[in-house]
């Protein structure tokens, strides 16, 4: 998360609890699980489609169940940050910009798919940690119960590594 002084993004006075400078770290936070999420719901999709390999089956129909579940919760991570104030990312060069999750190289093999997507689903995990302290500190329970369901990445995670156990 950055606390950028120079951001000019207009976030209007609201009172229902929160001052402006905790909304606005809030927003800061919620704008990178954004980003993470949407960017590994992408990996997630992209590897869906092309996995190949004795495990086709398995990881074909586990990739899917994540990136849906990742799709669901882009739309209530953008609707919160809507409800404090402030307009949610949307644009590729946006995420960019906000995202901690590297991009694969080429298509990689079944193996490779499955860790990137346990370095993606962590990241997404500290991400979302991240953020938490300071929802927590402002009395922010709207942002602290999104935060602890998205710690399902750290199930996601442990999915994937056990598959990898040779």
């Amino acid at each position: 998360m950055t606390n950028d002084p120079t951001d000019t993004t207009e976030i209007p006075n609201m009172d229902f609890g929160i001052t402006d400078p905790d909304r606005r770290q809030i927003v800061d936070g919620l704008n990178h699980l954004l980003a993470d999420t949407y960017t590994l719901y992408l990996k997630t999709h992209h590897f869906h489609w092309n996995v190949t390999g004795p495990m086709f089956q398995t990881l074909h129909q586990l990739f899917m169940a994540f990136y849906t579940e990742q799709w669901a919760a882009v739309d209530l991570i953008a609707e919160r940050i809507s409800s404090l104030g402030a307009p949610a990312p949307g644009t590729y060069e946006e995420f960019a910009k906000l995202t901690v999750i590297k991009p694969s190289q080429g298509l990689p093999k079944a193996r490779q798919m499955m860790i990137d997507l346990v370095q993606g689903q962590e990241a997404v995990a500290r991400t979302a940690r991240k953020v938490f302290p300071v929802a927590d500190r402002a009395d922010d329970q709207v942002t602290c119960d999104l935060l602890i369901q998205r710690q399902i990445h750290e199930k996601n995670a442990w999915m994937l590594r056990s598959l990898l156990e040779e």
